[in-house]
């Protein structure tokens, strides 16, 4: 890996199935990180852009680069000569489990400049947020199949 990128990856299982795990992770709505609001302006596709929404800061602009139902998508922040993208994947396992992966990548002739920054807001904070979720993708199925 080149001095001017960095890369994170980190995988979790969910009870849940590979469609209703796509499906839930790819409503915006269902983004749980506060403070932060997501919007996209339009369908969950690649070519979409989105919109990050925290408190007191300018709104952030991302994009949808590639997106492969149920399997993968791949989201892209532009920063000043670099990307930050967050690559996520879906797998289906044995007994309706679903594996979900998300690798964070920061790239660019720049990229040196944002690693400090990312690095400390990833490396702590992906292992975590990727068990919330799983747990939640898990309990949103199980109540999916209790009110049906």
């Amino acid at each position: 890996m080149p001095d001017t990128a960095w890369e994170l990856t980190y995988s979790v299982e969910t009870d849940a199935s590979l469609a209703f795990a796509w499906n839930y992770w790819t409503n915006v709505a269902n983004w749980d990180e506060p403070p932060a609001k997501f919007d996209l302006d339009g369908p969950f596709a690649s070519g979409t852009h989105g919109t990050t929404h925290m408190p007191g800061q300018e709104p952030l602009r991302w994009l949808l680069r590639t997106v492969s139902p149920p399997n993968s998508a791949v989201i892209d922040f532009e920063l000043e000569r670099a990307v930050l993208s967050f690559e996520w994947r879906f797998d289906r396992l044995r007994e309706g489990r679903t594996r979900l992966t998300q690798r964070v990548v920061l790239e660019g002739e720049s990229a040196a400049t944002f690693r400090p920054q990312v690095q400390s807001m990833f490396q702590s904070s992906l292992p975590d947020g990727m068990k919330k979720l799983a747990r939640a993708i898990a309990d949103a199925e199980t109540r999916s199949k209790n009110a049906g």
